[in-house]
């Protein structure tokens, strides 16, 4: 009776654990690496008030090649354009909302992502609130302009070595080449 009672004991404290199993999140909820921050494996819509470019670079479908760094695995990244805007894009500092470590020199947030911006280019070193939400704790987090560009700017589809990023916020003109 004994002998039962411990086995029994011991399957009951082992079920739970067998619930921390290896089941995966669905692709489009998994996150890729972004620094010490998660960016979604989908960015999700556009905000509201963006203006699409009329004659843009690279043409929605277009494939490319990504020079940007802003994350690991991106530099030379295939990549195809879902979208390009006409709109000023801030490379920013911010404390995230839930607090922790600033996040330096994060490319990029754009016009219509910032709390009451308004339509005219914001000066470097101004402080602003960012409305953002495709990165974790970004949204509502206090920031500062660190630098900007009037380059179009492009929502992507990643296809990178383990990296799957659909709607990715956001790459400037300057960070894409024609594909090889």
């Amino acid at each position: 009776m004994r002998k039962y009672f411990s086995i029994a004991l011991a399957a009951s404290l082992l079920a739970p654990l067998a619930a921390c199993g290896s089941e995966s999140e669905p692709a489009a909820t998994q996150p890729a690496d972004h620094a010490q921050h998660q960016h979604p494996a989908d960015g999700g819509p556009v905000p509201a008030g963006m203006v699409e470019a009329a004659n843009p670079t690279y043409t929605v479908g277009s494939n490319v090649t990504l020079t940007a760094d802003h994350m690991p695995g991106m530099e030379g990244a295939p990549a195809t354009i879902v979208s390009a805007y006409d709109t000023t894009a801030y490379e920013v500092t911010y404390t995230p909302a839930g607090g922790g470590e600033p996040v330096r020199n994060h490319k990029w947030v754009v016009q219509e992502e910032i709390k009451d911006a308004g339509s005219e280019r914001l000066a470097d070193g101004t402080a602003v609130v960012l409305e953002a939400d495709h990165m974790d704790s970004m949204q509502g987090a206090e920031a500062t302009i660190d630098s900007s560009t009037t380059e179009t700017v492009y929502l992507v589809d990643v296809h990178a070595d383990g990296m799957e990023m659909t709607n990715h916020k956001w790459v400037v003109e300057s960070e894409i080449q024609p594909a090889n």
